[in-house]
C-alpha cells in the first residue's frame, strides 16, 4: 500500500513538505489513545533472539533510526512503535536556529538516494528537555551538534550546553561533528580539535549524572581518509569512550545513476542511501579492526535489506541505523529487517 499508494502521492510533495506531512500524520494517529500500543503489537514481531545487550541497555532489536528523521524529539515513541529497537533524535544544537534556506532536501530515486543541506533546523536543545523527560518505552539516544552562529573556537562550550540540558534524559549521547552542512564542522574531526571536545562533553554528561554513565559516541563522515579514521579509533580508546557511529552523509557524488543534471539540480549537501554502502562498510570494517570488540560500533549508510543489515553485523556492526531507506520503503521497513536478521546463530545474539 505504502510503495502502490501512499509514496506516489507523497512524492507529488516537495521533499521536505512530504516529510512533514507523512511525520505529523503519524504524531496525530499515535496521539490517539491506545494507537501507539496496537502499533507496538502490530510491527514488534520479533522474539528474544533479537535482543542486543549495548551501552548498558537492552535494545529489542538491532535496527535503529539515524538522526534527522525526527530533530526535535516530537515523535520518537510512535517512531519506536513502528518496530525501531531504537531512534536517535537531533541533531539538536545550543540555540535554536532555522537551518539552511529551502528547497534543502532533494530525492534522487534512480539512486534510492536523498540530497540535504537542512543545516541542523532545529528549536535547540533546551527546547527538547521536557519532551525527553517524558516516560518512554523507546530507547532514545540524543545527537548534538554545533550552532552555526557559533564561531568554531567556542564550539566545545556549545555542544557543553547541550550536553548538560540533554545527559539526564538520554539513553545515549552523540556528537555530531561530521554534518556537511554547517561550515567548519567537519574541522572539529581533527583529533586535535575532537579531543577536548568530547573530552568536555564526557565531563558534562557526568556531572549532569551522578551516579549514571551517560554512553557517549562521536558520530564521523564517510570522506575521512583511512588515517584520519585510524586517529578518531585512537582518540576513542584513548578517552573511554563508549562507541562510534559511522558513517554520515557524503559530499562525493561518484558512480551514480542519476543524470548529470539531476545531481546538479539538488546542488550542495549531503548525499545518503546505497550509494553509501561501500564506503560505510570499509569505515566499518577499519573501526572494528582498531578498535577491537568491546566498543560499540553502530553502522549507517545504504542500508536497505536484512542481507545487507546481517553484513554488516557480521563485519562488527553491534547495532545499525536506516534513515533514507524508511523514507523509500516506508513503515515496514524496521520490522522486515528486525526480523530478517533474528537468529540465535547470528552475532547481534551476543554482547558487546
Amino acid at each position: 500500500m505504502y510503495k502502490a499508494l501512499i509514496r506516489p502521492l507523497l512524492y507529488l510533495l516537495p521533499a521536505e513538505a512530504a516529510h512533514h506531512l507523512a511525520f505529523g500524520a503519524l504524531r496525530m494517529l499515535a496521539a490517539i489513545p491506545g494507537v501507539v500500543a496496537l502499533m507496538r503489537r502490530v510491527f514488534h514481531q520479533t522474539g528474544p533472539s533479537s535482543h542486543v545487550r549495548a551501552l548498558g541497555l537492552d535494545f529489542p532489536n538491532p535496527i535503529g533510526l539515524a538522526a534527522g528523521f525526527d530533530k526535535d524529539a516530537v515523535g520518537y515513541e510512535a517512531l519506536g512503535a513502528m518496530g525501531f529497537g531504537f531512534v536517535e533524535v537531533g541533531t539538536l544544537t545550543g540555540q535554536a536556529q532555522p537551518g539552511n534556506p529551502k528547497p534543502r532536501l532533494f530525492r534522487l530515486p534512480k539512486d534510492r538516494a536523498l540530497v540535504n543541506r537542512l543545516g541542523f533546523n532545529n528549536r535547540g536543545s533546551a527546547d527538547a528537555v521536557a519532551r525527553l523527560q517524558r516516560p518512554r518505552r523507546t530507547i532514545v539516544g540524543v545527537n548534538i551538534g554545533k550552532t552555526k552562529v557559533v564561531p568554531e573556537e567556542q564550539a566545545l562550550g556549545d555542544y557543553v550546553a547541550s550536553a548538560k540540558r540533554v545527559g539526564p534524559y538520554a539513553d545515549y549521547v552523540a556528537v555530531n561533528v561530521s554534518s556537511p552542512n554547517t561550515p567548519g564542522l567537519r574541522n572539529l574531526q581533527a583529533a586535535e580539535k575532537l579531543r577536548p571536545l568530547l573530552a568536555a562533553v564526557k565531563e558534562a554528561l557526568n556531572e549532569v549524572s551522578p551516579g549514571r554513565q551517560v554512553p557517549l559516541l562521536v558520530k564521523i563522515a564517510p570522506d575521512l581518509a583511512d588515517e584520519d579514521v585510524d586517529a578518531v579509533a585512537d582518540l576513542a580508546l584513548e578517552l573511554g569512550l563508549d562507541g562510534i557511529i559511522a558513517t554520515n552523509t557524503t559530499v562525493a557524488r561518484d558512480g551514480l545513476a542519476s543524470s548529470a543534471d539531476d545531481v546538479e539540480r539538488c546542488g550542495a549537501g549531503g548525499l545518503s542511501g546505497p550509494p553509501l554502502q561501500e564506503r560505510s562498510m570499509e569505515v566499518l570494517q577499519r573501526l572494528r579492526a582498531k578498535v577491537g570488540d568491546p566498543m560499540v560500533l553502530i553502522s549507517v549508510g545504504g542500508i536497505e535489506t536484512p542481507e545487507q543489515a546481517r553484513e554488516r553485523l557480521e563485519a562488527g556492526a553491534t547495532l545499525v541505523q536506516v534513515y533514507t531507506a524508511f523514507v523509500y520503503e516506508g513503515p515496514w521497513l524496521p520490522s522486515r529487517l528486525a526480523k530478517g536478521v533474528a537468529s540465535s546463530s547470528n552475532p547481534l545474539a551476543g554482547m558487546r
